[in-house]
């Protein structure tokens, strides 16, 4: 299918991405979701707002107790982060393994977020590291946790004219893994499952179990109050009712979640 006509504006700062955004273009990071959207007509924005030219937007840098990550950042480069491996390892293990290389070699850590699909890995990842967002918009900078941007389907708490320009992730000794479950690499995520061990706890998080990623608060709870692990993997699916569709039912989708925790789990504690 033939993308609707739109217009096309390649902003060379923040500022001028903000000001096209607030004036209603959609904002375009990688385009590895926008752009087969809008070829199938699921998206027809009048406009769009390329971000590809502003450099503030890539890096991956140290600062003080975080990792601050641009927006633009492609996942290549999220996996291969010393930085990011050392102390948010899950984080470069899920942007490894998403989609194909020509995806990692386009997709971008800020697209994946600003996107919010329910089956994506890097929220969940970055929501059991604890990580947060800098949004920019007409009114200036805010902090929002990751765990706070997204509320369902494709949409997030991001305010009309905000676009997200960094992602910071503490640093940490924590030890992390994630894992997953997908029919080929080169399929979205069915399910996956981000946990963090450390001193003050274990930190996990899902994706494809729900209309957004979500916290495994039982699965926690239980660990967090000395239980034992098969106790956790008994609860992990508490308070979670996931969707059934074409990628297996319900309770398909809770067996893999208790599945792939456990195997997160282990590999976060042999790490």
């Amino acid at each position: 299918m033939i993308p609707s006509t739109l217009e096309y504006t390649k902003a060379s700062s923040i500022d001028e991405a903000v000001a096209a955004v607030a004036a209603g273009a959609v904002p375009l990071s990688g385009g590895q979701s926008l752009m087969p959207m809008m070829r199938l007509r699921l998206a027809a924005p009048h406009a769009i707002v390329d971000l590809s030219g502003i450099p503030e937007l890539v890096g991956i840098c140290e600062d003080e107790d975080e990792i601050a990550v641009g927006a633009m950042t492609i996942h290549r480069e999220v996996a291969a982060s010393q930085l990011i491996r050392e102390h948010a390892g899950l984080v470069a293990d899920a942007a490894g393994g998403i989609g194909s290389p020509q995806v990692r070699n386009r997709g971008t850590i800020g697209g994946s977020l600003g996107h919010a699909d329910p089956h994506s890995d890097m929220p969940a990842t970055l929501i059991a590291a604890g990580a947060s967002v800098i949004a920019k918009g007409p009114n200036g900078e805010r902090r929002i946790l990751v765990e706070d941007l997204i509320t369902t389907y494709l949409t997030t708490t991001l305010e009309p004219g905000e676009i997200i320009t960094q992602v910071r992730i503490p640093k940490s000794d924590d030890h992390s893994a994630y894992a997953k479950f997908h029919r080929r690499a080169i399929d979205w995520t069915v399910v996956g499952v981000g946990v963090c061990i450390g001193d003050d706890g274990v930190r996990a998080a899902a994706t494809g179990v729900a209309d957004k990623p979500v916290r495994l608060t039982a699965f926690e709870a239980v660990l967090n109050g000395g239980g034992s692990l098969d106790d956790a993997i008994a609860k992990v699916a508490e308070g979670i009712e996931p969707h059934a569709g074409l990628d297996g039912s319900a309770e398909y989708k809770k067996h893999l979640l208790g599945v792939l925790a456990r195997k997160a789990h282990a590999e976060a504690s042999s790490r």
